[in-house]
């Protein structure tokens, strides 16, 4: 802007030099008119004259006539009355200004003054070239200015993208660590930051070094949790397979002191019956931390077709008999249902969901055991009309030695590992299990990949 104003101002007072030398000429060597009606020669015409450029205006009033004129291409041409008027109420003080004009001449700079003969005069020259190089340069400028913010645009973007991509690295690190698995079991945690994004001596080199040496400390830490449970599991399955020869030999010399109860005394024979039934739920929950044990250790499971149809029929018939103060009803396709796992194991888990349904609802309660397929999956639902669990152990129910005792009835006690097992088995079976829960409804719910033909499974 700064440019273009001192270039017009140049520009303009060029054109004044030259409109003040037009002005000069033909007032001096001016070509006198023709007469008019056989007078005498008229003053000289400012536009007849050698050097005016084309362009030129004159106006000239002698006598109250007003003669206004413009070189042409091919000559001179009148003004028209209304460029007349425009020229003819300028204050004649011989100052530069600039007038705009009707018709096709637009703007001019003119000088108006009297000549040497008393006749008010109009010099004028055409602003178009001062405009046109106004508008080259603006243009060239624009241009300029353009190409410069391109280049700016485009340096800038490759200097923030050189600059981001270590940032973009150290994201990525962090988000590929998110992804980890490290809620149990053995964590790998493996990644760490490039080193060339470690460089002390940037402040991204600083924030990628730190990141190292924190996923340093958490694996350091992770590889304790894991070397630590593994202890607890191996103690745990030592301490259970120990645990069974002892308790094993307890209840025999209790079912053997029963027998002969009618040579002991009541009271010894009422002791003797709660040592046996207490070791017998003793040696359960030595079983069913053994199982845990092993399924926690990553022990493979034996995979083998299981009809799941038969299965369940099966367990629903045991609950029956368990449990006849409870409705029982079965839900079973046309078509036998088989998928690839432990027979035992998966007897277990319809075993254990009939058993908490059956142990944590009053008596009348209807318990519905469901099977179904869908998209490659088999589901195995459980679904009483018992009171429900609370909502503040919804979350914890497949957690080890959880109880619902506060609001669901007990009919019998339990290990409180029922529901751990069913979630350990059926996650070793590449399943998945979940329950919903409400006032007079609660639905667990097992999902497996259905065995299909020629003994693949879906997933």
């Amino acid at each position: 802007m700064v440019t273009e104003f001192a270039l017009n101002g140049f520009l303009v007072g060029q054109l004044d030099q030259q409109l003040s030398a037009a002005s000069d000429r033909g007032f001096r060597h001016g070509v006198p008119r023709p007469p008019i009606n056989g007078s005498g020669k008229l003053p000289p015409d400012p536009l007849r004259v050698l050097g005016q450029p084309e362009g030129t205006l004159s106006l000239v009033v002698r006598d109250g006539q007003v003669n206004g004129q413009v070189i042409g291409p091919f000559g001179l041409v009148p003004l028209t009355p209304e460029q007349d008027r425009v020229l003819l109420v300028l204050a004649p003080n011989g100052q530069s200004r600039t007038v705009e004009l009707p018709g096709s001449l637009k703007k001019y700079r003119v000088i108006a003054t009297y000549s040497p003969r008393g006749e008010f005069t109009v010099i004028g020259l055409p602003m178009s070239r001062v405009s046109e190089t106004l508008w080259r340069l603006g243009f060239i400028f624009g241009g300029v200015a353009l190409g410069g913010i391109l280049v700016a645009g485009f340096a800038g973007a490759v200097t923030i993208r050189r600059t981001m991509a270590p940032l973009d690295r150290l994201a990525a690190t962090a988000s590929r660590v998110s992804e980890l698995p490290l809620d149990r079991g053995e964590v790998a945690l493996s990644e760490r930051v490039p080193e060339v994004d470690t460089d002390p001596r940037t402040e991204v080199g600083k924030v990628g070094s730190a990141i190292n040496r924190m996923l340093g400390h958490i694996a350091e830490a992770f590889a304790a949790r894991h070397a630590s449970e593994s202890r607890v599991r191996q103690f745990v399955a030592d301490a259970s397979h120990e645990l069974r020869t002892p308790l094993a030999a307890i209840r025999g010399y209790a079912e053997l002191t029963r027998r002969g109860s009618e040579q002991v005394p009541p009271d010894i024979a009422f002791a003797m019956s709660r040592v046996e039934s207490e070791s017998a739920r003793m040696t359960t929950l030595v079983e069913d931390l053994l199982l845990l044990a092993r399924l926690d250790s990553g022990r493979a499971v034996v995979h083998e077709p299981v009809d799941l149809s038969r299965l369940v029929a099966d367990a629903v018939a045991d609950s029956h008999v368990a449990g006849p103060e409870h409705k029982w009803l079965l839900e079973l396709p046309g078509e036998p249902i088989a998928v690839l796992g432990d027979s035992g194991q998966l007897h277990q888990v319809v075993l254990n969901l009939l058993g908490n349904a059956r142990t944590h609802t009053p008596a009348g309660t209807t318990v519905t055991t469901a099977l179904s397929t869908r998209d490659g999956w088999v589901t195995l639902s459980v679904v009483d009309d018992g009171p429900g669990i609370p909502p503040e152990i919804l979350p914890e129910v497949f957690e080890r030695f959880a109880r619902g005792d506060n609001s669901r009835s007990r009919a019998a006690g339990s290990t409180g590992l029922g529901l751990a097992i069913v979630a350990a088995v059926v996650a070793a079976h590449s399943g998945r299990v979940m329950v919903n829960s409400g006032p007079g409804r609660t639905e667990f719910v097992a999902s497996f990949p259905q065995l299909r033909d020629g003994g693949n499974t879906s997933s």
